[in-house]
């Protein structure tokens, strides 16, 4: 499930422009050094529901 800390997380590492959304391993460094590890670990742990939240916005 997202939670608002982890879509909170998901907006900064967007507006930073740090990383391509679609790239997940490049989003798990961009929030690593962000020190968002909720972040790191969702999309380690729940790969197809953070793909449905980044293409759809639908949780």
């Amino acid at each position: 499930m997202i939670t608002e800390k982890i879509k909170e997380q998901i907006f900064a590492v967007r507006e930073s422009g740090a990383a391509n959304m679609c790239d997940m391993a490049a989003v798990q460094r961009a929030a690593f050094d962000r020190d968002f590890y909720e972040l790191v670990l969702f999309i380690e742990e729940n790969r197809e529901e953070y793909w449905n939240f980044i293409l759809t916005g639908k949780e």
